[in-house]
């Protein structure tokens, strides 16, 4: 994990972390590396994508959905060229444009996501950039999966939507999310993550009442599930229409 210079103050770290990132704000759509300090000891290095128009003057004003994607356990690190190998940054280095504000934060090496400032990274997020706080979006793989299962059931107050890709999670936890637009996917032939993980908590979310969760499952996909997922239209016409000032109607008690 990357530890900061004992000498600097939290609030010199703080401060320069913001500045960097200010920095960017003139830079139209491509990734740009950035990095964060939540305390002395926890700092997490990201990816950032800017949306087309951000700067425009006559957007000045306007809001941004936000959208975080987690890697998984193959890109920790301190590289964050691994991440352009999967998921919304492989994407967007091919030339896709989100219409949202994009955060792809790294894991340090034999890091696990629950462990990390993911949460005081959306705060950071929120306070730097023109953040929609009803279009919090959270999306992983794998270890990135689990990840969007851990937070987005410890914190659904601040998420519109999730989608956890080949995943798993705490079924107790699933009666915190009887509302939340989700939409799953796994491989049914999936040996690192058994599709096992996805299916118990898709189960439980409907005992839960969350009668509106989508699961999709790739009959003859491995553990990359992934690639399939990200690749499908309908996910991120879907994902982008989701919001907590307006609960989708398909989420609805059975």
């Amino acid at each position: 994990m990357t530890t900061p210079s004992p000498t600097l103050s939290v609030a010199a770290l703080v401060a320069a972390a913001a500045f960097s990132v200010s920095s960017m704000l003139g830079q139209e759509s491509s990734q740009k590396a950035a990095e964060f300090h939540a305390t002395k000891e926890l700092s997490l290095n990201y990816l950032l994508q800017l949306p087309e128009g951000y700067d425009a003057p006559e957007n000045a004003s306007k809001k941004w959905p936000l959208l975080v994607f987690l890697h998984g356990a193959g890109e920790r690190g301190n590289d964050l060229e691994l991440l352009k190998k999967h998921g919304p940054p492989k994407l967007i280095e091919a030339g896709k444009k989100f219409p949202a504000i994009v955060i792809s934060p790294q894991c340090p090496t034999d890091g696990w996501w629950p462990e990390e400032p993911v949460m005081e990274l959306i705060d950071h997020a929120e306070k730097e950039f023109r953040v929609d706080s009803d279009r919090i979006y959270l999306t992983g793989l794998s270890m990135g999966g689990y990840g969007t299962w851990a937070f987005g059931s410890r914190h659904p107050d601040r998420f519109a939507a999730l989608v956890p890709v080949c995943g798993g999670g705490v079924p107790y936890l699933m009666r915190n999310l009887p509302t939340m637009p989700i939409w799953v996917f796994h491989g049914g032939k999936d040996t690192a993550v058994p599709i096992f993980e996805s299916e118990r908590l898709v189960e439980t979310l409907k005992k839960h009442g969350n009668g509106g969760v989508k699961f999709t499952v790739y009959p003859e996909a491995g553990h990359d599930s992934w690639t399939q997922a990200y690749d499908t239209p309908e996910l991120w016409d879907w994902l982008f229409a989701q919001s907590r000032s307006k609960p989708s109607e398909s989420v609805k008690k059975p």
